[in-house]
Order: structure tokens, then sequence, then C-alpha cells
């Protein structure tokens, strides 16, 4: 029996309670201690999705061979459900990827079997390839593989998943950086499985995330997060897969690379962070995202330029630069912070005839 601690954390679990769950096991409580049910913390997480619960179990020791009342890994739990994010990272903590339970499945037979072949199934289908899953494995009981399973149930998605296979594994690594660029996730997951380091790079050191970014490919870029690829990998021109966001403009992208925690601070060739070149292409949706996270509006690149006055230097003062001035106003950004020859963003706007800025930046006491 578990603990009274014990008990009042899987209680916490249950109701993904995250900062109740760090303050019982700091008083002492095991993220895998198990009830009668043979629930712990740790397998909570996995089957209800729990990512921010699930980190701090792995933190504090849990136990990745644990097994439920099926015999089943916390990977199974998580593919039964499609729980992708929960299960890279499993998949990363060293989980068995091709254990199979007391009902005769893998992880990967469950998430076809008892998946819906929904994008969030395709996308743990694809990470449980590139973990090495076995796509051949017969089920215990009736002798069905995962392909065979997906194809039975109709699930189309599932199954061009399943049947991308590469065969020559010596041209995994060129393999998996084409796909990245063109945006085939399927076959990613392939290269994957055939052994190509997901930090490969090509000729220009542009990583197989940062080519993703380069070219929005959202589907291949949430598979390689999953399974840990670096946002910070910066290429032979300094853009790294976060930065190039802020040329590209993409706010799904921007999205899909946060839960990887890019390196906000990170400079590109001219020394600026993603909000600037954002900012000088009348980027107004992705402005406004990413102001909301930590990134410093008032950074100064090495021409000596913030991010607002590259909106007004390099804008043409129409509405999507006016709405971007607005923005970083009120996000903080100091209307007086002139630039390396002393000319603030008032003169500039002024000086370009640019009214509507100028009159924002007044309102904001910019002198």
């Amino acid at each position: 029996m578990p603990s009274a601690l014990d008990s009042q954390l899987i209680a916490a679990a249950w109701k993904n309670d995250v900062a109740e769950a760090k303050r019982l096991i700091t008083a002492g409580a095991n993220v895998n201690a198990v009830d009668d049910t043979v629930q712990s913390a740790f397998l909570i997480a996995a089957s209800e999705g729990y990512v921010e619960l699930l980190d701090l179990t792995l933190a504090h020791g849990a136990d990745v061979r644990s097994l439920d009342s099926y015999d089943g890994t916390a990977l199974i739990r998580a593919a039964e459900r499609g729980h992708a994010a929960v299960v890279g990272r499993l998949l990363k903590a060293g989980v068995a990827v091709n254990h199979v339970n007391n009902l005769g499945w893998t992880a990967l037979h469950e998430a076809v079997i008892l998946g819906k072949g929904t994008p969030a199934y395709v996308d743990t289908v694809r990470l449980l390839i590139a973990g090495g899953a076995d796509r051949a494995k017969p089920a215990v009981r009736d002798g069905a593989t995962p392909v065979q399973a997906a194809k039975d149930r109709g699930q189309a998605a599932v199954s061009a998943a399943l049947n991308t296979e590469l065969r020559d594994t010596h041209a995994a690594t060129k393999a998996l950086l084409a796909a990245a660029a063109s945006g085939d996730a399927n076959k990613v997951a392939a290269a994957l499985a055939a052994g190509a380091p997901i930090e490969s790079r090509d000729d220009h050191r542009r990583t197989a995330l940062l080519l993703a970014s380069l070219n929005d490919r959202v589907e291949v870029a949430r598979l390689l997060v999953a399974l840990g690829a670096d946002p910070d990998a910066q290429d032979d021109r300094q853009d790294s897969a976060w930065l190039v966001t802020g040329v590209t403009g993409s706010v799904p992208m921007l999205e899909t690379l946060l839960p990887a925690n890019p390196d906000l601070t990170l400079r590109n060739r001219f020394g600026g962070i993603s909000v600037i070149p954002a900012s000088e292409r009348g980027h107004v949706d992705y402005v406004r995202r990413v102001v909301k996270t930590k990134t410093s509006v008032n950074h100064v690149n090495n021409l000596g330029w913030t991010a607002l006055l590259e909106a007004i230097i390099l804008g043409k003062g129409t509405q999507q630069w006016q709405d971007i001035v607005k923005i970083l106003i009120d996000a903080g950004a100091n209307p007086n912070l002139a630039d390396a020859e002393g000319v603030s963003p008032l003169q500039h706007a002024e000086s370009r005839g640019y009214e509507e800025i100028a009159k924002t930046l007044r309102t904001a006491g910019a002198r």
C-alpha cells in the first residue's frame, strides 16, 4: 500500500495539479508508488497526456520500466490515447518501444488498433516508427501486424506512415534532410528509423529541424521537436530553427518550436533576435504572438536598431507596420531608444512622413 504522501501524490496526478505534486515530491512522495489499481503518478501522467507532470516525474526518478495492471509500459498507455508529445518524451527516456503487454500488443499495435487514425495518432505512429517500433510484429492473439491492422481499419494516413520505409540505410542522412525540407514527415520517420542522426547537417550546416522551419513544414517540425531536436542549432549563416520563424513569420511554426524551449536570446548574423526581422517584414500576427513570450522587445542588433526602429526604418509605414509599432509599444518597447547615431524612433517616423506611427509614438511619450 502507498504511504499517505504517495496516495496524495497519486490524487494530485489525477487532477494534473503540478504545483501540489511538486510539493509532495519535495516532502518525500515517491513518483513510482502505485495504488491498488497499479497506478502511479508517472503512469497516470503518461496515460492522461499530462506533459508537465510527466517531466516532473521523470526528473524525480520515474522508473521507465514500470508496468501497469495490463503489464503495459507508460509508452503503451500514451500511444493508445494518441498523446504524441508524451510518446516522444518516453522514447527519449528509454522506454522499450516493442514491449508486449498481456493483451499481446505493443505500443504501435495499440496506437493503430485502439486509435482513431486522426492526426494525433498519425503523429504517434510516426514517432514510434522513428523510435524503432516493429511494424511487422504480429499481435500475440490474432497475429495481425500493425500494417495489416491499419489497412483493415481504413486508416489511410497511418497506413501511409507504416508503409514508408528506407531500404538504403547508407542514404538515411541525405533522405532525412531532403524529407525535412520537402515536408514528408513519413520519410523523416523512416530515415530516423534507418539510423539517420536527428542532428544531421547539410553542406550549409542546416539541421532537419532548421530545414523544416525554413520551409514551414510544421508536421515535420512537430515530429522532430517531440524527439528532442535542437531548436538552437545554427547553420553557417547563424540561422536557427527558431530565428528563422521571425523571417518567415509563421505563427504555427513558432507554436511548434516553443515546447522545445528555444533560446530567445540567440542572435542571428546581424545580432538580432526573431522579433526584429518579423517587425521589419510586417509579420503582424507573429509579432503579436512573440511579444507574449519572454523575448526582449528592446533588444539592439549590430546595426544599433531595435524591433521598433526596424519597423519604422525598413517598414513602409502602412497598416501592417502601424499595427506592429502599437504592438511593440504595448509590449514595453521603449519609444525613446535611439539608433547608433542618436536618431529616435519618432524622428525616423517624422522624416519619412509616417504620421500614424508618429502619433502612436507621441502618445507613448516619445521625444
